[in-house]
Formats: C-alpha cells, structure tokens, sequence
C-alpha cells in the first residue's frame, strides 16, 4: 500500500503510473475528479471531500479483497496523510509514502508545460503552485514508513526515479 506524497509537478503520478505497470491499482484523486468534471484547481471543498470519500471507499474494497494499491494525491498536509493511515490501520494494514522530494524550480517548470488535456496535465495557476509549495507538509520518519525520492534538475523534468 502506497501513498503517493509531493506537491504540484513533483512527479508523483509519473512513479505512481509506474507501480500500475508493476501491478498495483492505481486510485488518483485528479482522474477521479476529472471523471467527475471537476477540472480546475484547487477542487472546491465539498467536490474534494467527495472525491476523497470515494477513494477511501474504493481503497477499502481494493485492500480488503488483497489488492496492492498506490493513492496519487498530493497528501500536502499530514492530516490527510493520517486520515489515509486510519482507514488502513482499522484494516491492519501500514501504507508506504512515497515523499517526491522535488525543487520548486523543477516543479514550476513542470507546471509551466501543462494545458488541462486530462488529469495528470491539469494546469495549476503559478500563485496557487508556489501556495502549495510553500505550505507543503513534508513527511517525517515518525509518521511511519517512508521512502524519499528525488526526482532531478529542469532539464530532466520528464524524468522520475525509478521504484
């Protein structure tokens, strides 16, 4: 069990992508909500509860019927890394995070190329981006098992390290 944990453009669903091909169910919360036509960001609050309760459900049925399951969002804030935590302790199940560990000049760069085609290009105006950023919640090893992954310089942007 994986949750994917990094700001805007920090590569979360390019390694999330990856552990689909290796197996895992992939449950994203911007496919989600572009399913929904939730196409803008940030969600409003109601839309993104929505989406969130839908996920958690969804997780539940996925983990308990044996499922190895990766969540792409952003987990900016560890209130809803520990809400995630908790659906899956009353499962006895302890999630990985996966922490991109990426540079604002990366990320911005990245979110400078997006043009809303689908979920995983979905624009982020750069104030709202450098907002996130900066009130980004980064994990720490007491919350639980973690795994850092840095991704690398502007000129890589299409890169991600590898899982």
């Amino acid at each position: 069990m994986v949750l994917m944990c990094g700001h805007a453009g920090s590569g979360k669903s390019t390694v999330a992508h990856r552990l689909e091909a290796e197996g895992y169910v992939l449950l994203s919360f911007d496919e989600e909500a572009w399913r929904r036509g939730y196409r803008n960001h940030p969600v409003a609050e109601e839309a993104g509860r929505e989406v969130t309760e839908h996920l958690q459900r969804r997780l539940t049925e996925l983990v308990t019927g044996g499922s190895r399951v990766v969540v792409d969002s952003s987990f900016w804030a560890r209130a809803a890394r520990d809400e995630y935590r908790d659906v899956l302790a009353s499962l006895g199940v302890e999630p990985v995070v996966y922490y991109m560990s990426t540079s604002r000049e990366v990320s911005l760069e990245r979110l400078e190329g997006r043009r809303n085609t689908g979920p995983d290009d979905i624009v982020v105006p750069v104030d709202r981006a450098i907002a996130y950023i900066e009130g980004f919640e980064v994990p720490t090893a007491a919350e639980g098992a973690m795994r850092v992954l840095r991704t690398g310089s502007p000129s890589t942007t299409d890169q991600a390290p590898t899982v």
